[in-house]
């Protein structure tokens, strides 16, 4: 992902070629027989500064013949031409259709020769340039009735209108089968790219973080992976590949890893498997960037059946309690705050230097968790949980696939509430609101944030009975009223979330006024303690964490010592 209007790159991401400057997300996918409820699960956190996160919506339906679909370009709003519009298309609701499939991405870039940015490759007569990621995403969204066909819809637009991104890989999941596919272009002066697919096995658990992670394809079984067919015959090509057909790696050949590639993206991998799967001690070296030539597993089993809410949190995760970890550093300041300012990397003197890059950072502009459930009707069984900027400080709301509209708070609406424009009755403002207010006082506030966050996520629980409802609606009133009921349920938690958002931001104000804080009712957290009179107690004026100063003191010597 690098969006450029919406979407504003991290700008100093290392100067190899073969790492993206401009990609930042993360993806986790769950198998069905991994899940502890039987449903296909993956994850997005779309990270970029700058960008806007509205909820992406489209109303499909039946098309008449020479109709047109217009596309433009998903990171620039760059006109692109426009394409024969399908037959049928289905309605779409954040990465989620109303069948069930659901595709995410994270950019990684590759070779920077095979990078069409700059509309020298081959397009067709309808889109002259090609056919940027993100439109083939939601292209393949509208058009596809599962994960199989999604990747023919996207691969066949590839192969007849070019292709003008950056390396990218694809989550495309449905409520049967999970899969991933890696695609890049082939350079200025070609048409196409070149890709491969392998599914991920039921009792597994994959994910991706902005470099390749599909290596050698002679390990997959090849009845459960796709590829174009010149795959290894362009890497032949073009000099990137020498060696027999069976030790053919696509990272080795498209996207060769580097100290930026590893540290910065492999190691959120490495995050997301430590946290439910055993062995990743043996890959720590690995993710630390001092053996690049190494490889993690794409998919493996994990120790335990995951829940939907483990994999919100694991989009949370900021290396806690392992050797990658921020906090309790000088970097962290007085309140261990788990983030770091960007640029990622700095100089001081001749030597270059580098903050870690954890799964949550403040940048997120939306995160998704798709739940694909096959025990339900799709309307039911598919759940788009969005939440807007930086998922540990925001809370999960349900929206099912089955709604004919998103909620307001998710909407961008031109002049009112969009990237330029703050309005409280946008989640995205809301959601920043507090988290930017609460970053350098993290170990003093959060703590309220969670209270709140966990709160407005008990619906995760008790979802299941939610869904056996809607069932019961479906069967006596029909598809209609139970469109009406979903709509009505996606709106009023998402109402309810920015209600508790926008009272947690004025609790906040209050209680942590001028850097003291009011004392509380220990009863009754959300009450302040009064005086025998009725006046709020005085506050208490904590100062710096006693660790922090010691290191103040360290720094200043007898300074600010009483005399």
């Amino acid at each position: 992902m690098k969006r450029k209007t919406l979407f504003i790159s991290m700008v100093a991401w290392g100067a190899s070629a073969m790492f993206s400057s401009l990609a930042a997300c993360t993806n986790m996918i769950v198998g069905k027989k991994a899940s502890a409820d039987g449903s296909v699960m993956v994850s997005y956190n779309a990270d970029s500064y700058g960008m806007y996160g509205d909820v992406y919506s489209h109303k499909g339906g039946v098309h008449a013949k020479g109709e047109m679909r217009k596309v433009y370009e998903w990171d620039t709003n760059k006109y692109l031409g426009e394409i024969p519009q399908a037959e049928r298309t289905y309605n779409v609701v954040a990465q989620m259709n109303e069948l069930q499939v659901s595709i995410t991405e994270t950019t990684f870039g590759g070779r920077k020769e095979l990078w069409d940015t700059d509309g020298k490759q081959i397009g067709s007569a309808e889109l002259p340039f090609g056919i940027d990621y993100g439109s083939l995403i939601y292209i393949a969204l509208e058009r596809s009735t599962s994960a199989r066909e999604a990747i023919q819809v996207m691969t066949s637009l590839v192969e007849q209108h070019g292709y003008c991104s950056e390396g990218e890989t694809f989550s495309i999941c449905d409520k049967n089968e999970a899969w991933v596919m890696e695609l890049i272009g082939k350079g200025a002066g070609e048409k196409g790219a070149v890709w491969v697919a392998v599914r991920i096995p039921d009792d597994c658990v994959s994910g991706h973080a902005n470099q390749s992670r599909i290596t050698r394809l002679s390990q997959f079984d090849k009845k459960q992976m796709l590829r174009s067919k010149d795959l290894i015959s362009f890497a032949r090509k073009k000099g990137y590949f020498s060696g027999k057909d069976a030790d053919f790696s696509f990272r080795d050949a498209y996207a060769p890893n580097d100290f930026g590639a590893v540290r910065y993206c492999e190691a959120r991998v490495w995050s997301l498997f430590n946290r439910c799967c055993d062995g990743m001690d043996q890959y720590v070296e690995y993710a630390k960037g001092n053996d690049q030539k190494g490889e993690m597993p794409l998919y493996m089993k994990p120790r335990h059946l995951i829940k939907v809410q483990e994999v919100m949190d694991a989009m949370r995760d900021h290396y806690e309690n392992t050797p990658f970890d921020i906090r309790n550093e000088l970097g962290a300041g007085p309140y261990n705050m788990p983030y770091r300012p960007t640029p990622l990397e700095f100089k001081v003197g001749d030597k270059t230097y580098f903050n870690e890059r954890p799964i949550s950072t403040q940048q997120t502009s939306f995160s998704f968790v798709g739940q694909m459930r096959d025990q339900y009707p799709d309307a039911i069984g598919g759940i788009a949980w969005v939440t807007n900027d930086d998922p540990n400080m925001t809370p999960f709301v349900p929206l099912y696939c089955g709604i004919s509209e998103v909620p307001r708070c998710f909407r961008r609406v031109e002049g009112k509430q969009d990237d330029a424009t703050f309005s409280w009755e946008s989640a995205f403002w809301v959601q920043n609101t507090v988290s930017n207010m609460v970053y350098p006082y993290y170990d003093k506030m959060f703590p309220d944030v969670l209270r709140c966050r966990k709160h407005i996520e008990t619906f995760v629980d008790s979802e299941s009975q939610y869904a056996q409802r809607f069932k019961e609606i479906l069967e006596k009133a029909g598809a209609e009223r139970l469109t009406a009921e979903l709509t009505e349920t996606s709106n009023t938690l998402s109402e309810r979330m920015l209600s508790a958002w926008t009272d947690l931001f004025q609790y906040l104000v209050v209680k942590h006024l001028d850097m003291a804080v009011k004392k509380v009712d220990e009863q009754n957290p959300r009450e302040f303690k009064r005086t025998a009179h009725g006046l709020v107690d005085s506050p208490i004026r904590p100062g710096y964490p006693e660790p922090f100063i010691k290191r103040v003191m360290e720094e200043t010597g007898e300074k600010y010592l009483m005399k």
